[in-house]
C-alpha cells in the first residue's frame, strides 16, 4: 500500500518527494503512471493520500465520492484524501498560486491578465486571478478553443496585458528551451508568473527580470500546495513559516553555485573546496571541453581555432546546466555569449572570483592568457561583462578557503 505520494504521467523531474518528507514524517512515493494503470490505481484506492499531477487533475474528478468546494469550483483536483474507504478531492494550487504571486510581489488588481494554457492549472490560475481582483482574465492556448484566444491573437489583441500567468509545461525540463510567449509583444506587462519550477528560472522569467519585469518560477508555488496538501492529509495545521523556511531551504540545495572570472583566479581549486565541504559534484567546464574533444584546450585553439572552442564550450555549458544542486566551474571567456549566461542562470547563482588583475599568473596552457600582456588585455576586455553577469562578487583576494567560505555564507 502506498500511504501519501505523486501520481502523474513523468515525475523524473519533480521535487515533491523532498518537499513532503520536510513537512511531515511520513514517506512519500513518486508514482509515474500511464492512463491504464491509473484507472487501475484509482479504483484500488489503496493510499491514505495523494497529489496529481499532469494529465491526470480533471480525469481523477470521476474516481472521488466527494469534492471540496474550491475543487468544485475550478474543476481540476491536485490532491486525494482516502477516508474510510471513500475518496475525497481538493485543490491545494489554489493556496499555492495565490501564496507564489504574494512572495513574487506581484499586484494583479484591476489589472488585465493572461492565462497561458487550458488544463487543469489554468482554472486555478483563472480563480485565483479573479479572487485577487484581476478585471479582464484571458486564456491563451495554441488552438485558440472553448473561450480561449491563439497566442497570435493574445500577442494582437492583448499586448496591453500586464499580467502573465504561464501554467503550461512549455519550458520545463528538459525542453528547456521552450518559451510560451516572447514579451516583447507584451509591453506594458509588470508581473510574470511561470508554473514550472524546473528549472527554477525558466527562459520566460528570465526575460522578464531582464526586462525589470517582477517574476518568479513555480518553486514557491509548489512547497505552498505541499504544505496544504499535507494538512489536508493529515487534518492539521503548520506554523505559518514552514513554508518560507522548506522553500529557502531546497532552494539553496537546488540551485547550482556557478564560478566565473579570469583565467588563474583559483576557480577549480575553489570548486574542489566547495565540493568538499557540501558533498556537492563538481563539474569544470574545460575539463568537460577536453573530455568531449578529446584533446587539449591547446590543441583545440591550434587545430581548430577559438570559435569552435566557444562552441564545444556552450554545448557543455548547456548540458551541464540542466543539473541542479551542483557545483560548476567555468572557463574564463564563459561569459563571452549570452546564450551561456542564460543556461547558467537557469538553475544558478553566478559567483564572480574578482581576483586583482596583478595576481593572476599567465600560464602557458591557456591559450588566450599565457603571458602577462594577454592577461591585462583579457581582464580590460571580460572585466565588465564578469560584472554585469554575476548575482555575487567574491571579495576575498588571498585565501582560496575563505573566499569558498563567503560563497557558501552569500548561498
Amino acid at each position: 500500500m502506498t500511504e501519501y505520494g505523486l501520481i502523474g504521467e513523468k515525475l523524473g523531474h519533480s521535487f515533491s518527494k523532498e518537499i513532503h518528507e520536510q513537512v511531515a514524517e511520513y514517506t512519500y512515493n513518486l508514482i509515474e503512471l500511464n492512463s491504464e494503470e491509473f484507472h487501475e490505481f484509482m479504483c484500488n484506492a489503496s493510499f491514505k493520500g495523494i497529489n496529481v499531477t499532469i494529465p491526470y487533475k480533471r480525469q481523477v474528478i470521476k474516481y472521488l465520492d466527494r469534492m471540496s468546494h474550491v475543487a468544485s469550483d475550478i474543476g481540476a483536483v491536485n490532491c486525494v484524501k482516502n477516508i474510510d474507504g471513500k475518496l475525497f478531492g481538493h485543490n491545494t494550487d489554489f493556496d499555492g498560486l495565490m501564496a507564489l504571486i504574494e512572495h513574487a510581489g506581484i499586484d494583479v488588481s484591476g489589472k488585465k491578465a493572461l492565462v497561458l494554457g487550458t488544463g487543469g492549472t489554468s482554472e486555478t490560475a483563472m480563480a485565483v486571478l479573479k479572487n485577487m481582483g484581476a478585471y479582464n482574465i484571458i486564456r491563451v492556448s495554441r488552438t485558440g478553443r472553448d473561450k480561449a484566444v491563439s497566442y497570435e491573437d493574445a500577442a494582437s489583441l492583448h499586448s496591453d496585458a500586464r499580467i502573465i500567468v504561464n501554467t503550461t509545461p512549455c519550458g520545463m525540463y528538459p525542453n528547456v528551451d521552450a518559451q510560451a510567449v516572447n514579451l516583447d509583444s507584451f509591453p506594458l506587462a509588470e508581473g510574470v508568473i511561470d508554473v514550472v519550477y524546473n528549472p527554477i528560472r525558466t527562459k520566460l522569467v528570465s526575460q522578464a527580470l531582464e526586462k525589470g519585469i517582477k517574476a518568479e518560477g513555480g518553486l514557491y508555488m509548489l512547497v505552498a500546495q505541499a504544505v496544504k496538501a499535507s494538512e489536508f492529509f493529515l487534518s492539521t495545521r503548520f506554523n505559518d513559516d514552514v513554508t518560507e523556511k522548506i522553500f529557502k531551504g531546497i532552494l539553496a540545495r537546488k540551485t547550482n553555485i556557478v564560478l566565473t572570472g579570469m583565467p588563474a583566479s583559483g576557480k577549480s581549486t575553489i570548486g574542489k573546496i566547495l565540493a568538499k565541504k557540501t558533498g556537492r559534484e563538481l563539474f569544470d567546464t574545460d575539463a568537460l571541453i577536453v573530455e568531449k574533444a578529446g584533446m587539449t584546450i591547446t590543441d583545440i585553439f591550434k587545430k581548430y581555432g577559438e570559435e569552435h572552442f566557444r562552441n564545444l564550450e556552450s554545448e557543455v555549458i548547456k548540458e551541464v546546466s540542466l543539473k541542479s544542486g551542483v557545483i560548476i566551474a567555468t572557463g574564463g571567456g564563459a561569459v563571452l555569449k549570452k546564450e551561456n549566461i542564460d543556461a547558467l542562470k537557469q538553475n544558478g547563482k553566478i559567483f564572480f572570483r574578482n581576483r586583482s588583475v596583478e595576481k593572476l599568473v599567465p600560464t602557458g596552457d591557456r591559450p588566450t592568457a599565457s603571458t602577462k600582456e594577454q592577461i591585462m588585455k583579457r581582464y580590460e576586455e571580460r572585466y565588465p561583462i564578469y560584472m554585469k553577469t554575476c548575482d555575487y562578487v567574491v571579495r576575498e583576494q588571498d585565501s582560496l578557503e575563505k573566499a569558498a567560505a563567503e560563497i557558501l555564507e552569500a548561498l
